[in-house]
C-alpha cells in the first residue's frame, strides 16, 4: 500500500474545512524547541508502536517530521496497523516555507 502524501498547504485547507484530522508530529522533544506548529499530536517516531493506543483510528493521521522521511515510514506503520495514514510531505521545513517562516529551519 502505498502513502498517499499532502503538502502542509492541503492540510491546513483541509482542516479548516472541519476535515477530522489529527496531526502526528513524530519529532524528538528537542526538534519541537527549536521548530514547532500548533494542535499537534507528538509521539517520537521511536515510541509510536507502544503508543498507537493515543491515536484515534476513526480519525486520518498526518504525520510529520522534519523533511518528510521519517513521517512517510511512520506512516507506512500505521498503515499496516489499520490506520487511515498520510504523509506531510516536505515535513516541518516545507511547513516555514509554505506557511510561516517566522518557523525555524534546522
Amino acid at each position: 500500500m502505498t502513502v498517499v502524501e499532502i503538502t502542509p498547504t492541503e492540510f491546513v485547507e483541509r482542516r479548516s474545512r472541519g476535515e477530522s484530522l489529527t496531526l502526528l508530529d513524530v519529532r524528538e522533544e528537542w526538534e519541537l524547541g527549536v521548530a514547532s506548529v500548533p494542535d499537534v499530536v507528538h509521539i517520537p517516531m521511536g515510541e509510536v508502536a507502544d503508543r498507537l493506543g493515543e491515536l484515534d483510528r476513526n480519525r486520518e493521521v498526518v504525520v510529520l517530521c522534519r523533511s518528510g522521511r521519517r513521517s512517510l515510514q511512520v506512516a507506512n506503520f500505521l498503515q499496516q496497523n489499520g490506520f487511515q495514514a498520510v504523509n506531510l510531505a516536505g515535513g516541518i521545513l516545507a511547513w516555514s516555507r509554505e506557511l510561516d517562516a517566522t518557523i525555524p529551519t534546522y
